[in-house]
């Protein structure tokens, strides 16, 4: 399907681009932990709604 070549390329820009997803998450950890303080509360909200629909769902299911 793919050739030998684009495997090759595809790989190393993986690396690539999580490298450097990696470093500029680093570079900005302190404005993110300034400006963003307490939004894991948010994400454990939102995983709660969607655990809740599910019970809904399967509740109502039967």
């Amino acid at each position: 399907m793919f050739t030998e070549g684009q495997l090759i390329f595809a790989v190393f820009f993986v690396v690539a681009f999580v490298a450097a997803m990696i470093y500029v998450y680093r570079k900005d950890l302190k404005l993110h932990k300034k400006h963003y303080k307490g939004s894991y509360k948010v994400l454990i909200g939102f995983m709660a709604f969607i655990a809740i629909l599910f019970f809904i769902k399967f509740y109502l299911k039967g």
